[in-house]
């Protein structure tokens, strides 16, 4: 079949737009990079480097002189991006099947309800949140980032969406038939099917909360308590920026981030895609 002679032009514009957007949105990460590894004189230098440098090792030493407790605010953030990660796995999988298989009284509204919240901008939870933090004594706490975060609307939506499109109710059925009980059913049958909507809300939970800042700022008080946005954020001064450091920090900070995204991209894809197509 003859092609026309502007599809292999058009096709090329479009790999170069592509391209180009690729470009663009690699590009602070790149530098991000390679100023972790240059001193702040190189970095504000004209033009500013583009490739890495040599001083690494002394800017990860600059940010733990000035942040002593960076490796623990690292590891905090890390253990609470993954327990808010492994809350809404469970949480808004267990409400996302209700939602899907269960036909009970104002099921509909209730959904829309849930749906509603995700309209709300986040700053009109902020002051209800640090009063009930401070009422209950959470203030520099992690429970105070986990627990509220334990379950969105984001995740019931998606599990819901997942479970009607994916699972069918005769399946189900013969487990009911079979003795199963509800909670069994949830456990054995309804989530080991859940694989690609389970990672794709596990990762975007685990990196919104690793990167929370707001939430953060609102409940720890105490440097020994920050988590890494924090943390990363008290190097900027009034009148001077360690860039280096910060740039180390920033670099560090971002490779857990990457290694997980590495491993699970496939599993976030099939999680956006599935249902797209039926056959």
């Amino acid at each position: 079949m003859r092609r026309r002679p502007g599809a292999a032009a058009a096709r090329w514009t479009g790999y170069g737009f592509v391209a180009a957007g690729a470009v663009l949105m690699l590009a602070p990460f790149w530098f991000m990079m390679v100023f972790a590894t240059h001193s702040n004189t190189e970095i504000l230098s004209v033009p500013p480097p583009t490739w890495f440098g040599d001083q690494l090792l002394v800017n990860i030493a600059d940010l733990l002189e000035r942040r002593p407790h960076f490796w623990h605010s690292l590891w905090l953030s890390l253990w609470i991006a993954a327990a808010v990660a492994a809350l809404n796995l469970f949480f808004c999988s267990l409400a996302g099947y209700a939602f899907a298989t269960y036909d009970f009284a104002g099921r509909e509204p209730l959904f829309a309800f849930v749906l509603a919240t995700m309209m709300l901008p986040s700053f009109v939870s902020m002051i209800p949140t640090i009063l009930l933090m401070q009422h209950i004594g959470w203030i520099n706490q992690a429970r105070a980032l986990i627990i509220p975060g334990a379950c969105g609307a984001l995740g019931i939506f998606l599990m819901r969406q997942y479970i009607q499109s994916s699972i069918p109710r005769e399946r189900l059925e013969a487990a009911r038939m079979d003795g199963c009980g509800e909670f069994t059913i949830y456990w054995r049958v309804v989530l080991p099917l859940l694989g690609p909507a389970l990672g794709t809300l596990g990762l975007v939970t685990f990196i919104g909360s690793y990167n929370n800042f707001v939430g953060a700022l609102l409940v720890l008080r105490e440097q020994e308590h920050y988590t890494v946005p924090l943390v990363l954020r008290s190097l900027q001064g009034t009148t001077s920026v360690a860039i280096s450091a910060l740039a180390a920090g920033a670099a560090v900070t971002v490779l857990p981030l990457l290694v997980i995204f590495a491993l699970y991209s496939r599993r976030l894809i099939d999680g956006l895609t599935a249902g797209a197509v039926k056959g």
